[in-house]
């Protein structure tokens, strides 16, 4: 039987087990990481990205601007500096910085400075937010591979840290939606009108043109 020092002792042992495993938890959680791009529709950045195994989350919102909390209203109708970008929350031990990079630059057209696709204007510009040298270097390490693989220049510039504002719940999760609302297509559920509206604005079709097989996300 065990005397009551020994239950002492056990009791003791899993106390610093359960200590152990709670710092565990908590240093993984702590290791999770943010990437910010600017790639056109954040819609559509939004729901490529949250395809990858290893992201998190993703959430749409604006950055590189002067206005604080800027409004969808006054980003898109020019003035405020800010893109139109995702923050992408991702377990670098599972999908790193360089490889969501990769996915970014061939998932739209960095050679085009006045937009993307048939969205133009400042707001829908393609860039990388870094927030730290190590950031910056990993950056324009990814930016030199896509102009070498795709043969051409690339406009995409790679920032500093920035003020990041998320857009209005409208916006996040447009993609996989079910809200009833009034496009140019008529009355459609959110999904749907995203599906509509990406392939109208010919994302994927100009994607496939520049990368081929390269494109990861070219049809989503």
């Amino acid at each position: 039987m065990f005397n009551l020092n020994t239950l002492k002792s056990v009791a003791l042992v899993g106390m610093i087990a359960f200590g152990f495993m709670a710092q565990a938890r908590t240093a993984q959680a702590a290791e999770l990481e943010t990437l910010t791009v600017a790639g056109g529709c954040f819609w559509c950045v939004e729901a490529d990205f949250e395809k990858v195994k290893g992201v998190k989350e993703a959430v749409s919102g604006f950055a590189g601007g002067s206005v604080k909390n800027p409004t969808y209203k006054q980003v898109t109708a020019g003035g405020t500096g800010h893109y139109e970008v995702v923050q992408i929350t991702f377990d670098p031990s599972i999908v790193d910085r360089r490889t969501l990079l990769d996915l970014f630059f061939r998932s739209v057209d960095p050679t085009d400075a006045g937009g993307q696709f048939c969205d133009r204007g400042d707001s829908y510009r393609t860039a990388i937010f870094a927030e730290t040298p190590r950031q910056q270097k990993i950056a324009k390490a990814a930016k030199a591979k896509a102009a070498a693989d795709l043969g051409q220049p690339i406009v995409t510039p790679v920032l500093g840290a920035s003020e990041f504002y998320p857009a209005d719940a409208y916006h996040q999760d447009y993609y996989k939606g079910n809200s009833l609302v009034l496009t140019r297509f008529g009355p459609k559920r959110q999904a749907s009108a995203y599906k509509a509206y990406r392939k109208a604005c010919g994302r994927d079709a100009r994607v496939k043109e520049l990368w081929g097989s390269a494109a990861p996300f070219a049809g989503s």
